[in-house]
This record gives C-alpha cells, sequence and structure tokens, in this order.
C-alpha cells in the first residue's frame, strides 16, 4: 500500500505507537520520576473505539504497522479486545506490544489469539536486586516467566530492550548478549534519552554503545546480519552460530531521524510528530470526522522537524526549539 503520509522531508510514515495509558506498575528510573506521577483521570483517555476509529482513519493514508504502548498497556483491561478490533482493520498487517513484562504470563496466549504480532519486553538487568532498583519494585523473575510465556505462545522474533546505562547496568552486556547464544531472542541496547529530564541528570548515565560491540568482541566473534523482522532504528549483529541477535539503538549518539516512519498518538489523544519535541495536536475532538482525522495528522507531519537535538542537549550547547517535559510514560516511547 503506498503511504500518503510525507513530511516536508520526503520521509513517510507507515508506523504509528498508540500508548493506551500512561499508568504503569513500574516506576522505572528514566521513565517516571521518584515521587511518581499524576495520572490521567480515565475520562481522558482515549477509549478502545476512538483509537480503532482513529487507526480506521490512517490506515486508507497508508498507516500499516502499529504498536501499543504505556506506561505499560498491560494494566489496561481487555488488551486483547482493542488488538482484536485494530487487527480487523483492512490494510493494518502489524501489530506489536512494549510491555515490561510483568502481567505478561498471564496474557501471552490471549493476546497471540487476538492478532498481536510481536512483543518487545523491557529488561534492564537480569540481577533480582539491582531490577529492583531500576523499576523500584518489580521482580525480574515475573519478567523471565513473561518471556518464557512468549515462546510458547509462537512470538517471533521477540525483543528484549536494554536501556544501558553508565555504572548501573553496563557490567551485564556479557550476560544479556550470552541469551541471544541459544534462543531466537533479539536483545536491543538502547541509549539512554533525555525524556522529560529538564536537568542534566541524565548526562552521568549515558554510555554510548560502542562499549556492547567491544564487550561482545572480546568474547566472540560477531556480524552484522540485517535479517532482523521488524528491525526499525537497530543496527543489528549476530554472534557467530548464535540463535538470536543483538541490536544498538542510538537515538542520540548517531540518531536515525532521516528514516524515522513513526507517528505517536498519546493516551489522551494527542499527535506527536517527534518524542523529543513538544509539539501536540489534539485529535480526540476530530474522532468519528475520518476527513478532519487525516487532515490533522497532515498538519502535524508538516510541522515535524528534521532532526532531533540531543546531541547538543548531552553536549550542553544551545538547541533550536522546545524539548517535551512529559515523561516517557505519558508518551509511550
Amino acid at each position: 500500500m503506498e503511504s500518503k503520509l510525507m513530511d516536508p522531508f520526503g520521509r513517510v510514515h507507515d508506523y504509528l505507537r498508540i500508548s493506551v495509558t500512561d499508568r504503569c506498575n513500574l516506576r522505572c528510573v528514566y521513565c517516571m520520576p521518584e515521587e511518581g506521577m499524576q495520572f490521567e483521570p480515565t475520562e481522558r483517555i482515549l477509549s478502545y473505539e476512538e483509537i480503532t476509529s482513529i487507526v480506521k482513519a490512517l490506515a486508507p493514508l497508508g498507516i500499516r504497522k502499529l504498536r501499543l504502548t504505556g506506561g505499560e498497556p498491560l494494566v489496561r483491561k481487555g488488551l486483547d479486545q482493542l488488538i482484536a478490533m485494530l487487527s480487523a482493520i483492512p490494510g493494518i498487517e502489524d501489530i506489536a506490544l512494549t510491555t515490561n513484562g510483568i502481567y505478561l504470563a498471564a496474557y501471552a496466549d490471549r493476546l497471540k489469539s487476538a492478532g498481536l504480532t510481536r512483543v518487545n519486553i523491557s529488561l534492564d538487568s537480569l540481577k533480582p536486586e539491582r531490577f529492583a532498583r531500576i523499576t523500584r519494585g518489580g521482580k525480574v523473575d515475573r519478567v523471565l516467566e513473561g518471556i518464557k510465556a512468549s515462546q510458547r505462545a509462537g512470538f517471533q522474533p521477540i525483543k528484549l530492550n536494554v536501556v544501558l546505562m553508565k555504572g548501573v547496568n553496563d557490567d551485564e552486556v556479557e550476560d544479556f548478549l550470552r541469551m541471544t547464544l541459544e534462543a531466537p531472542i533479539d536483545i536491543r541496547f538502547i541509549e539512554y534519552m533525555p525524556i522529560g529530564d529538564s536537568g542534566g541528570n541524565w548526562k552521568s548515565s549515558y554510555l554510548p554503545l560502542e562499549h556492547v560491540l567491544k564487550t561482545c568482541g572480546d568474547k566472540w566473534n560477531y556480524e552484522s546480519c540485517g535479517d532482523v523482522y521488524g528491525n526499525g532504528p537497530a543496527d543489528s549483529y549476530r554472534i557467530a552460530g548464535a540463535a538470536g541477535t543483538f541490536g544498538l539503538i542510538h537515538p542520540v549518539s548517531s540518531h536515525f531521524c532521516g528514516s524515522c516512519n513513526r507517528l505517536r498518538l498519546t493516551a489522551d489523544g494527542n499527535i506527536k510528530p517527534c518524542l523529543y519535541w513538544s509539539d501536540e495536536y489534539n485529535v480526540r475532538p476530530l474522532v468519528g470526522d475520518d476527513k478532519a482525522v487525516q487532515d490533522l495528522f497532515y498538519k502535524a507531519l508538516g510541522s515535524k522537524p528534521e532532526t532531533h537535538d540531543m546531541v547538543k542537549a548531552l553536549k550542553g550547547q544551545q538547541i533550536d526549539g522546545t524539548p517535551t517535559l512529559r515523561h516517557m510514560s505519558q508518551i509511550g516511547g
């Protein structure tokens, strides 16, 4: 299907990330402030019917890939019902889920039956005490159970997202890489991003991902590979003979803005053309009028900047716009 959603820089958009809730059962250090969040009241959150209506309006324009995010999407009841509604829309080919995995063991089979295509599971440490510190209370065993349940349900590929933080979990890179040796799991190491951080605290935890390649190269032979389905912005590699792969996502040091194909819909009904900047367009009052919904998405795309300024932020340089003050849990990543 030819996409009609092109921005001023010629980037074609066929991918919509949908946050279904800003609530979460964890409080990860890079996602929420320590004091917690003031969550949106339920009546301000898009209903499943409203989300489905928006996607129906966008599918004829070339949107074919969806990703459901949060907060934690599985804290919202009946998510399999939304997946079934979205998978029935003509033109929608791929529906993925980003989850912290805490509730995944209980829902994996139901989600697969409803039409979910893939899962991405956040897992920033394999050490129980450290995992509990990073997530402020999470139990890593529940995530590992969720991974096993996803394998049994037949999800392929299963991707694990690791936000790499200097002095926090950078000593676990080898342990994560070992997970790819025997199982068809894709580990994706992600640079720490300054989303919703109005200060500079993130800089002390930022670590370029060359650390991963050096750690891998000291232990194994590896090669670049481009065969990971739904690969997105990751540079993918495979250890010689491994069943799975590992990927590097460099939103800061080597941004992928030039090939960005995604739009974001927040849980409270705002279109975000770019994760980093504050620009938002409230589509909720237009739901039900497909032409008006389409026109607002065109308007949002028309304002999408060529790039973000995370590198400038890292270096303490002047930036050219207003970064978002929303935390990652409020945007959907």
